[in-house]
């Protein structure tokens, strides 16, 4: 077997896109660009100004939050630092995984480089070490309102503290530092507030989910072209004319996909006309579908204004000479909370849909399959309980849908009285693609166990033939010989790791 090549470095110059931060939470290394390391060292400068003038700074040379009125003095600001870092790491629940990690650091460093943090060169070039060593800080997923907590628990390992998985292997924050050639740092003023403020964290994880919903929806037109043919639908409903009257990117982009899988079916030409119209989780597949497309384009777009943004509070700026510190809210992620609550709605109904076929392939009322697509009726149950487990989850969904950006609530003694819940929008988000792959997967399976009871049809598409080809070359068909648990999370590893083998456009 050929080893996979060495994913391409990622040189930070300007802002990064999100298809960057998902590439650097897969593996890629990171880069800064001198022009990057300019603009950080000369924020760090006018910091250091501020601190020299006694000009007042929030996070500088005072508290912080409710603290915000108190003026903290010259050696108290480098306790303040530490001290900011170790209360802020107070997240709590199960880990974080290593891409979500990597994902928030990539977005943090990203942050940093665009000139009005103020953290010193040398913090930044830690964490773009930590991230091309494979130091995955330990950071819990839960205890975040906001943005504070995960980069605290990140920053944790900066200081020695905490601690992380190198090449996979657990270690205190001090030994992790040992590994990667690098020493404890002592921060300095504003550097402890840099670390642990703006949106960096919600970025980070929306952005990745960005390139997984983007993977997400290709597999599912695949695999629900795979089910229309098992179910013998009305390849008209995909008409381009009949589509073209509907102005939606999204709906023509599904519609164009799902001609291309299909073009040849001789089991579609068969039934042409047989039924006046199927049921709509099979002719809406393309409105359902598009219409996530186009709520993932705009997420897709949020996100990477929000990595173009500077988010840090305060912001420094203006030159050595006569330095300025703006004390606003554009840690704020109002606008990634609104986008990742609708991306997670659209992939729910996305995923519902899909659940919809499920039943349709198992139910052999409506399939004209065998029942329960089970290799032997009566002592087998097939795919009758993957249904089952396909409509938890999308209850799963339908719950986790709500929308997080509503949760509001008044932290900080009512300084911080208005929360926009982003980085739990975008962990929400994580999670509904988590249960909208499965589901996925299960039907990739159910239209796979299909076209094995009836070979004896006409010829499937080229286009649906690669996929079931894809998923075969991994997973024999289903005769309840094994537990169905092991090929769902085959089938799911697939989805995860390969691109969905569609036709390209023409």
């Amino acid at each position: 077997m050929v080893p996979p090549a060495s994913p391409a470095v990622i040189e930070l110059d300007g802002p990064l896109a999100w298809a960057d931060v998902g590439a650097i939470a897969e593996g890629a290394p990171l880069s800064l660009s001198p022009a990057a390391v300019l603009r950080i060292a000369h924020a760090r400068s006018l910091v250091e100004s501020l601190v020299e003038r006694g000009i007042r700074a929030y996070g500088v040379n005072t508290g912080v939050g409710g603290l915000s009125e108190v003026i903290i003095d010259g050696p108290k600001q480098r306790e303040l630092s530490r001290n900011i870092v170790m209360s802020h790491a107070v997240g709590v629940g199960a880990l974080l995984g290593a891409r979500e990690v990597r994902a928030i650091m990539a977005a943090a460093v990203n942050h940093f480089a665009r000139g009005y943090s103020g953290l010193r060169p040398d913090v930044v070039a830690a964490l773009v070490a930590l991230l091309n060593a494979d130091c995955v800080p330990e950071v819990p997923s839960g205890g975040s309102v906001g943005y504070l907590t995960h980069m605290a628990h990140i920053a944790l390992v900066l200081l020695g503290a905490g601690s992380a998985r190198v090449g996979g292997r657990r270690c205190a924050g001090a030994a992790a530092l040992q590994a990667c050639a690098l020493t404890p740092l002592c921060l300095e003023a504003k550097e402890g507030l840099s670390l642990v403020n703006g949106t960096p964290c919600a970025a980070g994880l929306a952005a990745l989910a960005v390139l997984r919903a983007q993977r997400l929806l290709d597999w599912m037109d695949l695999i629900a072209a795979m089910s229309f043919e098992n179910l013998q639908g009305q390849f008209a409903a995909f008409d381009a004319v009949a589509l073209g009257l509907r102005p939606s990117p999204g709906l023509q982009t599904v519609g164009a996909a799902l001609r291309r899988v299909l073009a040849g079916s001789a089991r579609l030409a068969a039934c042409a006309g047989r039924r006046t119209q199927d049921a709509l989780s099979l002719r809406a597949i393309a409105h359902v579908h598009g219409a996530a497309r186009d709520v993932h384009a705009f997420a897709a777009a949020v996100v990477d204004r929000e990595l173009a943004a500077v988010t840090d509070n305060p912001i420094v700026s203006g030159t050595v000479a006569a330095p300025r510190a703006y004390s606003e809210a554009h840690a704020v992620g109002a606008a990634l909370a609104s986008a990742a609550d609708a991306l997670g709605i659209a992939l729910a109904q996305v995923a519902a849909m899909s659940e919809r076929r499920i039943d349709r392939l198992v139910n052999p009322l409506v399939s004209g399959l065998p029942a329960f697509l089970a290799a032997e009726g009566g002592a087998s149950s097939g795919f009758m309980i993957a249904q089952y487990t396909a409509v938890a989850l999308v209850g799963d969904n339908r719950r986790l849908a709500a929308p997080a950006s509503l949760d509001g609530g008044v932290t900080s003694g009512l300084q911080e009285d208005h929360l926009s819940h982003a980085t739990p929008a975008a962990l929400k988000l994580l999670a509904i693609i988590d249960n909208a792959e499965t589901v996925a997967a299960i039907e990739l399976l159910a239209a796979a166990q299909a076209y094995d009871l009836t070979s004896a049809l006409p010829a499937r598409a080229p286009g649906t033939d690669s996929g079931y080809a894809l998923l075969r070359a991994g997973i024999g068909s289903y005769r309840d010989d094994r537990p169905l648990a092991d090929d769902v999370q085959r089938a799911l590893e697939l989805l995860r790791s390969v691109a969905a083998p569609l036709p390209p456009a023409l």
